[in-house]
């Protein structure tokens, strides 16, 4: 998917064939076959956003799992897209640039003392909630009959476009009234069951349909007949005023709720607008890190509190209010109407230092050094040199300390996953701020599109940054 920043993001509306029944694992809405039930939990979706030229990009890949011998996405836009596309792992390989770093210390396996040493893992940890990503919503539509009586006339349909992306071949349609969009969509071999209302709300935005056919025998056959895949991923780039995502459009889809997971590129850092912003768990997160570390909470937290205090108050009475019980370590839980608060999972303003960590040239992590380097148990055991080889290895442990008194800033991944993130370069920009978090949205909360917003408190810019785990104070 490409990116969620500002301007009206893409909606994807997965039309499935004749025998369809499946889900999608990315920001796609499904007609599904008639007698069929087809549900999607969740959904990832990558924006990229540029202000100053009102362009958006929108990242989306698909998985794919059901009986269905064919389907297709409809994919609607504010204005004509071009497509692009990305790399096959473009989603792994942004979790894997986006895994919290912990602080560890140095610590001897070979002094006799215990507790000589200490590694980060022993505190009391917070933040980091990791929930599962998936595909974002289906909706089922009606087949035959839709055009009544109806004097025979031309549809309002046109194909402005026809090419290839990857395995995938796409036409881009202009639709003036939703009626039309469905006859083409079954005059061209795709078969549905439901109602029009909600393409019809992007028809009368005058919004543009991206239709892609995906064939599934390209994927996986399971023993029972069913397949399993996941397609090309595919950028979408196209004009837009504002970032909106199609929220409405998945929402016939969801039986009671649906997760998402946004990934915002922009020159600064989003949030979800009104109540479903993720100040109601970030600020109590900020709150229960404060004076757990010297120096202060990483990524200027301290400095970002201070800038809002006055504005404090306000916002957890807010979040009082809701009933966003805030519990250090714990995921949110709904409250009494099922509504869950969104929760930040990453977010820093990209440098090149960034870019070189993509490129290869520079490291992944700080390495923690190894302080009984070229030492041995019968080393230390040894009666003429083992307290010299003791007070080496003390030695080691007090500069690391003061070097770094608050540990080295580490992740782990895999080698081969840190050599693919290549394949991010280009794509993420130094400068930009990435902005990583998830919500879970009720179906309540899907009547309208999404708006997404500067992460700005009153008249102050949000400057924090998350990309480690925090330490919470006891409670």
């Amino acid at each position: 998917m490409s990116r969620l920043t500002r301007p009206m993001v893409v909606a994807a509306v997965v039309v499935l064939y004749w025998q369809g029944a499946g889900w999608l694992d990315a920001a796609c809405c499904y007609f599904s076959a008639k007698n069929t039930d087809i549900l999607q939990p969740s959904q990832k979706v990558f924006i990229t956003w540029d202000p100053a030229r009102k362009l958006e990009s929108f990242t989306v890949q698909p998985r794919f799992e059901g009986n269905a011998r064919d389907f297709g996405m409809v994919i609607p836009t504010p204005s004509q897209p071009t497509l692009h596309e990305m790399p096959r792992g473009f989603f792994k390989h942004l979790a894997v640039y986006t895994i919290l770093k912990q602080r560890e210390q140095p610590a001897s396996k070979l002094l006799p003392m215990a507790g000589f040493g200490f590694a980060g893992g022993g505190m009391n940890m917070m933040g980091g909630m990791a929930f599962m990503g998936g595909g974002f919503g289906m909706m089922g539509m009606g087949g035959g009959g839709m055009m009544g009586g109806a004097a025979p006339r031309p549809p309002a349909v046109k194909v402005l476009e026809t090419g290839v992306v990857g395995s995938l071949d796409y036409k881009i349609i202009d639709a003036k009234r939703a009626d039309d969009l469905f006859r083409w969509l079954k005059d061209n071999k795709y078969h549905y069951a439901g109602d029009e209302a909600t393409l019809d709300h992007y028809v009368k935005k005058s919004w543009i349909f991206t239709v892609m056919k995906i064939d599934t025998m390209q994927m996986k056959k399971n023993k029972d007949g069913t397949f399993t895949g996941e397609v090309t991923p595919t950028r979408f780039q196209f004009k837009s005023d504002q970032l909106v995502y199609p929220l409405k459009i998945t929402q016939i889809s969801v039986k009671k709720s649906t997760e998402a997971l946004f990934y915002v590129q922009a020159p600064y850092k989003v949030d979800l607008p009104g109540d479903m912003s993720y100040r109601y768990t970030w600020l109590p997160m900020l709150q229960a890190a404060s004076g757990c570390t010297p120096g202060g909470i990483p990524g200027r937290g301290d400095d970002w509190l201070k800038a809002i205090s006055g504005e404090i108050p306000a916002i957890l009475r807010r979040g009082q209010a809701l009933n966003f019980n805030f519990v250090s370590g714990q995921r949110p839980q709904p409250n009494k109407q099922g509504r869950t608060p969104t929760t930040m999972e990453w977010a820093r303003k990209l440098t090149d230092q960034d870019i070189m960590v993509l490129q290869g040239k520079a490291p992944y992590s700080e390495r923690v050094p190894n302080v009984d380097e070229g030492f041995t148990e019968r080393d230390v055991r040894d009666s003429r040199r083992g307290q010299a080889v003791v007070r080496v290895i003390q030695a080691r442990l007090a500069w690391a300390g003061k070097a770094r008194p608050n540990g080295f800033l580490v992740r782990h991944a895999p080698r081969q996953d840190i050599l693919d993130l290549r394949e991010l370069a280009g794509h993420l920009q130094a400068d930009m701020v990435i902005t990583k978090f998830r919500k879970l949205f009720t179906r309540a909360e899907m009547d309208e599109d999404l708006l997404l917003v500067a992460a700005d408190i009153a008249d102050q810019r949000d400057f924090s940054e998350y990309e480690e785990i925090l330490p919470s104070s006891p409670p």
